[in-house]
């Protein structure tokens, strides 16, 4: 009887911990939000996502993969369906994308937007919304893996012509003709050298002894152009040699004008009046051109001569 009494203990004590362990694990994934489903339908392959895989929008997690299946509607894509808390700011500018976690190849969606406003996306569990699966990094790896593959191969094809024997043959001549340019050089850098010891260095000094001549020749110049400098000040100064002149210059001015109002005129009516006596006397002279008698009859009617018309005898006229 005690055998079977602590079989039966044991028995309820197992009983109680499996319930207690099934409670705990119920009260660990119990949700504690309200979620919204959400569909992604996508041509992409989807290696690694499991049911129930963590769904993160920018890193936090906002939800769990519900299902993955095929799409009814659309042949050949694949339907997965995301259950995302309430709170997640969801918008038509959100898209999806395949993210890996680590080493393990377990992958998880990652759900993010462009960043720009947005109008809100509304839920509707009955007919959930369809969200875009934009390719991941590694869906473009695998796009361009074959494009790459064809240009590693064409390059390492394009290698193996430039190392060929011909190729190789062409390298050692040019290798050969690069040492013999860099002999030449040697020889001509020696040659220069040679010729700017004996040459250029003598043409530089006398270059130097003409430049110092040059410069002492400015010298000159400057100190001449000083000399020029200070006379120039000294004439420009006041009651100096310009400023002198100037005021000679005006005296002068003032000459002229007093000459023109005073002394002209006088001269011009002395002038008109030696006209005019002139211009008298010139008529004088011809009157006494045309009769002479005039100096002695007068300017009056002269009596008519001896075989004159009108000539009166002195005794007839008695």
């Amino acid at each position: 009887m005690e055998n079977k009494a602590h079989a039966l203990a044991a028995g309820i004590f197992v009983v109680v911990v499996t319930a207690l362990l099934i409670g705990l694990a119920a009260w660990l994934t119990r949700e504690t939000g309200v979620r919204h489903v959400y569909e992604i339908s996508t041509r992409e392959t989807v290696t690694g996502l499991q049911s129930q895989a963590t769904v993160r929008y920018r890193g936090v997690d906002v939800g769990k993969v519900a299902s993955i299946g095929f799409d009814p509607q659309a042949q050949g894509n694949v339907l997965i369906r995301l259950q995302v808390d309430e709170e997640a700011p969801m918008n038509r500018d959100t898209f999806a994308t395949l993210s890996f976690q680590g080493v393990t190849g377990l992958a998880f969606v990652q759900l993010d937007d462009s960043g720009k406003p947005a109008p809100p996306l509304p839920p509707n569990d009955a007919h959930p919304p369809r969200i875009p699966l934009k390719p991941g990094l590694l869906a473009k790896l695998t796009e361009r893996g074959e494009v790459i593959l064809e240009q590693v191969e064409e390059t390492t094809k394009r290698f193996n012509q430039l190392l060929s024997d011909p190729n190789q043959k062409r390298f050692a001549s040019a290798l050969e003709n690069l040492d013999s340019a860099a002999a030449s050089a040697s020889q001509l850098a020696r040659r220069l050298d040679t010729t700017v010891t004996k040459q250029v260095d003598p043409a530089l000094a006398e270059a130097t002894r003409t430049m110092r001549s040059v410069q002492r020749s400015a010298d000159e110049i400057g100190r001449t152009a000083a000399d020029f400098g200070a006379t120039a000040r000294r004439l420009n100064e006041k009651d100096g040699p310009v400023d002198r002149l100037a005021q000679g210059t005006e005296a002068l001015s003032h000459a002229a004008d007093s000459f023109n109002a005073s002394t002209l005129p006088r001269i011009n009516r002395v002038t008109e009046e030696t006209s005019r006596a002139v211009r008298q006397l010139g008529r004088t002279a011809n009157a006494i051109g045309d009769s002479p008698q005039s100096l002695i009859y007068g300017t009056g009617r002269v009596p008519p001569g001896p075989g004159e018309q009108g000539f009166t005898a002195p005794g007839a006229a008695k």
